[in-house]
């Protein structure tokens, strides 16, 4: 083959996709690079390096979820005390999406969400819990019968989004009005083909829906038929028929398992 010293320069060079040539051309092959032991360590921290990470969540996620029956997303404040009124309305709502023949997947959290997915579990359904990695944050609550931990927020709103039917809002914080605002935006926007979102607590939410037509529609940030994007109730009862009447499709038969 000849002695690679010996060898001249080339004018250009290949890398997959990606053409060099002039003083951009790099020595050696991309399999040298790939089998050097040598070398630091930094590429690790690249973008290039973060994209594959990326990647690999979008990967897990899809591979964890792809046979989920239908499902229902619930969000609420990981600060509602077990026992509090608004807990144990979580735990009656993941209860009844059960019985109505819906998955349940939460952020994986404690408060609203643990009972959400407590719920759920007592009525011996589908139990999903997508945490996210945060330096305050535990874990998975011990009621998750299928969990995957994010490192990424959009990686993980990706699959509070595509694996639902509904959306069920319990009281909560910046996060729950996060994933609610992103949630309204893609419907209103017809990013994603419409579907039920359910405020739960009309003491609690009733603030904000007056700001929004008091204000956002009435200074025209908004359309008055944004407002019908969503629904208020305090019955649980109620929450499950409308998440139920507007997935425009049968609940799912009972769950009998599946290999992620």
């Amino acid at each position: 083959m000849g002695d690679p010293e010996e060898m001249q320069h080339p004018d250009e060079q290949r890398l997959g996709p990606v053409v060099r040539r002039g003083d951009q051309i790099t020595p050696g092959t991309t399999d040298q690079r790939l089998l050097d032991s040598e070398g630091d360590s930094e590429w690790v921290h690249t973008d290039p390096w973060r994209v594959m990470r990326i990647q690999s969540e979008f990967v897990e996620g899809f591979g964890a979820l792809a046979e989920l029956p239908s499902a229902i997303s619930v969000f609420g404040s990981a600060r509602t005390p077990a026992g509090s009124p608004e807990y144990e309305a979580g735990v009656r709502i993941g209860r009844a999406l059960v019985d109505a023949g819906f998955a349940v997947i939460t952020g994986g959290g404690p408060g609203a969400m643990e009972a959400a997915n407590r719920g759920a579990r007592e009525a011996k359904g589908v139990s999903v819990g997508l945490g996210i990695e945060l330096p305050f944050e535990s874990g998975l609550n011990p009621h998750v019968d299928i969990g995957l931990n994010f490192r990424y927020f959009f990686v993980r709103k990706m699959m509070f989004v595509k694996y639902a039917q509904g959306f069920v809002v319990l009281p909560g914080g910046l996060g729950t009005l996060d994933e609610l605002f992103e949630a309204l935006t893609l419907v209103q926007t017809q990013k994603v083909t419409r579907f039920p979102i359910v405020l739960f607590g009309t003491a609690y939410w009733g603030g904000l829906v007056d700001w929004l037509r008091d204000t956002v529609v009435a200074q025209g940030k908004a359309a008055e038929k944004d407002l019908l994007l969503f629904h208020v109730t305090d019955d649980v009862e109620e929450a499950i028929a409308l998440v139920t009447k507007e997935t425009g499709r049968p609940p799912a038969a009972p769950y009998e398992g599946f290999e992620a």
